[in-house]
């Protein structure tokens, strides 16, 4: 590898290390930088339940989160049978990609700086999204909200679940972090996800 590929460092991480870390350890009371919250992971998943009759359904798919994520995506298969769905166990019903390290803080960055702002009428994210143990969910209809997709190239719109796993121990300390990250929450928890 190259020298300026190692000393890389995303810019939503550097700043969470300089000055965002110090801050919330203040702001949450804790006695060392190490139980600061921070993102563990986020996880991209993204269900194509019409790739049991068009396996083109499904490529295109991989591709888009691929696309979006910047790394490739894992083809997602059913557990069980479900007759009525007319879905067979081991079939192939979506695809999802886990973020990590550079990759996540990069995604989280264009997400929170570019593709939330195209979101339209766009009230501000959840609060009430969270999980109860520091991890944040949030449903995004459409794919086209981020500048890598191109609106000529897609067959078909398609959601996308995003998931962010954090280390804080309940969701008031997730949800500081995230504020802090960036993420624009609704004010009186009445968001409208998109």
């Amino acid at each position: 590898m190259s020298a300026a590929v190692d000393t890389y460092v995303p810019r939503l991480k550097d700043l969470y290390e300089r000055e965002l870390r110090p801050q919330l350890k203040d702001e949450l009371e804790k006695s060392s930088l190490m139980d600061v919250p921070r993102v563990a992971k986020i996880t991209l998943n993204m269900g194509v339940g019409e790739a049991k009759t068009d396996a083109k359904a499904l490529d295109a798919a991989i591709e888009e989160l691929t696309t979006i994520a910047g790394q490739r995506a894992q083809v997602r298969t059913a557990k069980k049978s479900i007759a009525s769905f007319k879905l067979r166990e081991g079939m192939a019903v979506g695809a999802r990609v886990t973020l990590r390290g550079a990759y996540m803080y990069e995604f989280l960055d264009r997400l929170v700086s570019i593709a939330l702002p195209r979101i339209r009428d766009f009230r501000g994210l959840n609060p009430r999204s969270l999980d109860g143990r520091g991890n944040f969910s949030l449903g995004i209809r459409e794919q086209l909200i981020f500048p890598e997709i191109n609106y000529d190239d897609i067959q078909q719109v398609r959601g996308l679940d995003v998931t962010i796993t954090t280390s804080a121990a309940n969701d008031e300390h997730a949800l500081a972090l995230l504020r802090a990250l960036g993420l624009p929450f609704a004010a009186d928890g009445e968001g409208r996800q998109q």
